[in-house]
């Protein structure tokens, strides 16, 4: 279902990550296929057609909405359950260090900076056996930089994130203090990409005053039935509510995302 530039997208997507691969190697590939559909004109025709009604507007609308980490988070493509490729816009001031919490992801991830810049932290949790890596698999073309010999960490509280059977709302089950040791800081400018494996804990947020756009692709045949929640900033509701866009507001989000690239 779509137009050329939906087809296109798609047989990327199925073309590079489809199977079962190592997760290390699936993780290279999904940074490579983020690189090549962010490119800006590339990413200006797919949302362009995108904004117009291509693809699936309704579905996608569904499952779009503010993100409670300060960005709007766009669904383009919904190849679930294997690929989830989404426009993200980070508003400067709204995911500022401190407000965002330090989690992972329920599968693998990439990321490319279409536009702005992003900072990203990446932690490791002290005293954790549950024989996990945490690290990054694959940390991009970004500036990245190892965190001071001799960093005690922070104490947070841990939640496992879940998402509500009922509806499409988060839950969030408290799961006892952690603390967490800060491992590598992070700046990625336009143009450049990061991917990380599904464990991995980090925080990310606009390092501009001007918007920042990345493109962001969640892949992989299976899917964590949770996520791992830390913060510092006090206690979390047990509930979160998630609203989405109409059909209407999405397109909307898309027209003005269009402008705003249009104008880079």
């Amino acid at each position: 279902m779509g137009g050329r530039q939906v087809l296109a997208a798609r047989q990327l997507l199925t073309g590079r990550l489809d199977g079962a691969p190592p997760e290390y190697e699936l993780v290279a590939a999904a940074r490579s296929v983020v690189a090549e559909l962010g490119s800006p004109d590339r990413l200006l025709e797919l949302i362009a057609e995108l904004a117009s009604g291509e693809g699936d507007p309704e579905g996608c609308a569904r499952l779009s909405y503010r993100h409670v980490l300060g960005f709007d988070k766009l669904l383009l493509i919904d190849d679930g359950p294997r690929h989830m490729l989404r426009a993200h816009l980070w508003h400067p001031g709204a995911g500022t260090i401190g407000k965002e919490d330090i989690h992972n992801h329920r599968s693998p991830l990439a990321s490319y900076v279409v536009r702005g810049r992003l900072a990203m932290e990446l932690y490791d949790v002290a005293g954790d056996g549950d024989g996990e890596s945490h690290g990054a698999a694959d940390g991009g073309d970004g500036e990245l930089y190892g965190a001071a010999d001799g960093d005690v960490g922070i104490t947070a509280a841990r939640y496992e994130e879940s998402l509500d059977a009922g509806s499409a709302d988060w839950l969030l089950e408290p799961a006892g203090p952690a603390r967490l040791r800060l491992t590598h800081v992070g700046q990625y400018a336009a143009g450049s990409a990061y991917a990380l494996p599904a464990h991995t804990l980090h925080r990310a947020w606009c390092d501009t005053v001007e918007p920042t756009v990345t493109l962001f692709l969640e892949t992989g045949s299976e899917r964590r039935p949770h996520t791992d929640v830390f913060t510092a900033a006090g206690p979390h509701p047990g509930t979160v509510a998630k609203v989405p866009l109409t059909v209407e507001e999405y397109l909307g989000a898309l027209n003005s995302l269009a402008e705003l690239l249009r104008s880079s």
